[in-house]
């Protein structure tokens, strides 16, 4: 999935594009040209597979306002500034507006090739992260659940890019409702395998002659053919691990030690043990837990994952309001927290039902977040909540952010309605924005 990058050259001075273009080209970068800021708006669309270098004085578009235009198209895109003696004041704004970096002339080419670097280097992980983010959105509903900006959340993502390049077999756990099927369907989908089958099969609930059939073969019949078999060149993913027998967790391991490094078939296992209160290790042959846990992920918990709480109710929400023809409801600073503070032992599952049962509440006029809280637990009202206590700031900016989001969402990322609805100065709320993430081109 390495993505080839690019470098933008712009500048209204042939000899300085030259220059720029072999000096880079030199280093090993594939460059393109431009004599002025129109011509590149033409070309450098959303997701453009590289860099920018450009002249901040430039007659037409200068270098600036080609800049707010390139961040209104794609915030993330890597923006170094080429700036003359004494225009460091309009560099530094530049930096404020979304630029990666400056070069003051004249400059050292050296400082050049290692700003190039680093920007493509940003460049790829962007544009990777954006095709993981697609390839989980793609399709039905349940691959919307990967979203989210949690530092957990992120270190997931990060790992399915690392270990879907990978290759190699990989190890799932982590509580129900968490999405483990679901990484594994990302693994597959980010990695070199994804034009090839992708074969799921639950081990709970069968018998050893059933599985031994099921997974090895041979079918008395002829009719049915082998997983193993089935799977070849792809990946198997084999759910509820945990509940094979060891005899063929033993083959298991010698079919897969028989296919060698990179394995034609590859493996992810997924255990669902950690709620029980007992460990994958412990219910696996140790040799086959070692071979398959070298790779290994673990799904967060929801109540780890803080403000992506609220983000994945507003979006449930708002879905499930769509489809029954009516508003979602509007949560309060008090349910906010609530939610945020709710233990979530059936995870995203569980929000999945509070979120669909709040809109079908709300459509009648009646109930609220926090009865659906407590109904969704047997508990008294006090041990629905976790008790591990977070600070009142961290409540209050989880709320903030999600006003924020949801009331440009509502007006398409008008930013004078935002204003005014939430009464808010534009410096107020552009900071706000920058402070929590969020960027008007996304709701355009």
């Amino acid at each position: 999935m390495a993505t080839a990058m690019k470098i933008a050259i712009v500048d209204d001075e042939q000899d300085m594009r030259q220059s720029i273009s072999q000096w880079l080209a030199l280093s090993g970068f594939d460059t393109e040209t431009f004599a002025s800021a129109e011509d590149a708006v033409k070309s450098l669309g959303a997701d453009y597979p590289g860099v920018v270098i450009t002249d901040i004085k430039m007659p037409g578009m200068d270098g600036m306002q080609f800049l707010k235009k390139l961040m209104s198209v794609d915030s993330g895109l890597p923006v170094i500034m080429i700036t003359g003696h004494g225009d460091v004041p309009m560099a530094v704004e530049a930096m404020r507006i979304g630029a990666f970096d400056f070069l003051e002339k004249p400059f050292n080419p050296d400082r050049m090739t290692e700003l190039a670097k680093k920007a493509t280097n940003a460049r790829r992980l962007t544009l990777d992260n954006r095709m993981l983010r697609r390839e989980l959105s793609d399709g039905t509903g349940i691959m919307n659940k990967l979203i989210g900006a949690s530092p957990v959340m992120e270190r997931l993502r990060e790992d399915i890019l690392d270990l879907g390049q990978a290759d190699g077999h990989v190890l799932i756990d982590g509580e129900t409702g968490t999405g483990k099927t679901l990484v594994a369907h990302a693994l597959h989908a980010v990695g070199t395998r994804a034009s090839k089958k992708f074969i799921t099969f639950a081990c709970a609930g069968r018998d050893e002659a059933d599985l031994t059939k099921r997974l090895f073969g041979p079918d008395p019949d002829g009719q049915i053919q082998p997983l193993i078999e089935e799977a070849r060149g792809g990946t198997l993913v084999l759910e509820d691990i945990e509940a094979m027998p060891m005899v063929l967790q033993a083959r298991l391991l010698k079919w897969i030690d028989e296919q060698g490094t990179p394995p034609e078939t590859r493996v992810i296992a997924i255990c669902n043990l950690q709620e029980q209160g007992r460990t994958c290790e412990s219910a696996m042959r140790p040799d086959l837990y070692y071979r398959l846990a070298a790779m290994k992920i673990t799904t967060p918990p929801l109540r780890q994952r803080g403000e992506d709480i609220l983000l994945l109710f507003t979006q449930l929400s708002q879905q499930f309001a769509e489809e029954y023809g009516c508003d979602a409801p509007e949560v309060s600073a008090q349910e906010a927290a609530q939610l945020l503070q709710a233990p979530w032992p059936g995870n995203i599952r569980q929000l999945i039902n509070v979120a669909e049962r709040s809109v079908l509440q709300s459509r009648r006029g009646s109930g609220s977040i926090t009865s659906l809280l407590l109904a969704e637990s047997d508990a008294p009202e006090q041990q629905t909540m976790t008790t591990e206590g977070k600070p009142l700031k961290e409540y209050v900016e989880a709320f903030e952010r999600m006003l924020i989001d949801n009331t440009m969402r509502r007006h398409k990322g008008s930013i004078v309605a935002v204003m005014d609805e939430l009464c808010l100065p534009r410096r107020t709320l552009n900071e706000k924005m920058a402070k929590y993430g969020l960027q008007r081109s996304d709701y355009l």
